[in-house]
């Protein structure tokens, strides 16, 4: 999908993406790009898939390289913001977006489903926020690069207030991330860096292929849609961009539904 490419709102910042070789990483390490950061590119698995997005990133006339680290292991996080600071020289702005599905019914559920859901789709992004605030708070406010000493943009979902049947893990690891954002906003806000979420619907990405991939499955899920469309990681990247920029520099604490009005569904509002 094309879009307008954002003005160059982030230039000279440093931003680091989680889960940012594919889907709605890979669209928002590209969005920051061109809007004038420096981005890191992390992934877990798939190098020469966030090499390619390194590349595209680069095209913009912006620093990137590519780092493996699974966000789930506090060594490996430490590790990869450490990096970070000795090549670009700090952090601005932290996208949390790594994650990942194990399905299975309640009672088919495995406790290392559950776990390796919440190990990565929560702690991970507690420990990625943990880090990065160390330098917000290290560096504080550059005046000329942003009204904020930093930024942090969880990623969240739909999940986090509409119940998902079969997916009891996912559903309260985004429940998690929303009281996790809050509570990071609350804590930082005095220090001027900006916590906030997004929170995606039904978006066109591999994680759920199967939902929108034939055309009985797109218009089942067009039912739960009120704009009638599927959503494209750009969708999500835009509002991440808006979001790390001094354009929101008084949105704290909040989370940006961008769903297509999913969750003003009237069978979600009941929970049904």
């Amino acid at each position: 999908m094309s879009l307008p490419s954002a003005p160059q709102l982030l230039r000279g910042q440093k931003a680091l993406v989680t889960g940012a070789n594919s889907g709605i990483g890979k669209a928002t390490a590209i969005a920051l790009g061109r809007a004038g950061a420096d981005v890191v590119v992390n992934y877990v698995a798939g190098r020469d898939a966030a090499e390619d997005v390194v590349r595209e990133i680069e095209s913009s006339g912006v620093r990137a390289y590519a780092y493996e680290a699974d966000v789930s292991q506090e060594d490996q996080v430490g590790a990869m913001v450490s990096h970070m600071v000795r090549e670009f020289g700090t952090v601005d702005v932290l996208v949390a977006n790594a994650g990942l599905q194990r399905d299975a019914a309640l009672t088919d559920m495995t406790v290392e489903q559950w776990r390796k859901v919440l190990d990565v789709n929560l702690t991970g992004q507690f420990l990625c926020a943990r880090e990065a605030a160390k330098e917000f708070l290290r560096r504080g406010v550059v005046p000329e690069v942003s009204r904020s000493a930093g930024k942090v943009v969880c990623m969240s979902s739909v999940h986090q207030v509409i119940p998902w049947s079969g997916h009891v893990n996912y559903a309260s690891s985004k429940g998690g991330v929303q009281m996790l954002m809050a509570t990071l906003a609350q804590e930082l806000a005095p220090h001027r860096i900006r916590v906030n979420a997004v929170a995606p619907g039904a978006i066109r990405t591999p994680i759920n292929r199967s939902a929108w991939d034939t055309p009985e499955a797109e218009s089942e899920l067009l039912r739960l849609i009120p704009y009638r469309r599927v959503g494209d990681p750009e969708d999500i990247a835009n509002v991440v961009v808006a979001l790390a920029s001094d354009l929101f520099d008084y949105v704290v604490g909040s989370t940006i539904y961008v769903d297509g009005g999913m969750t003003l569904f009237p069978g979600f509002a009941t929970g049904g």
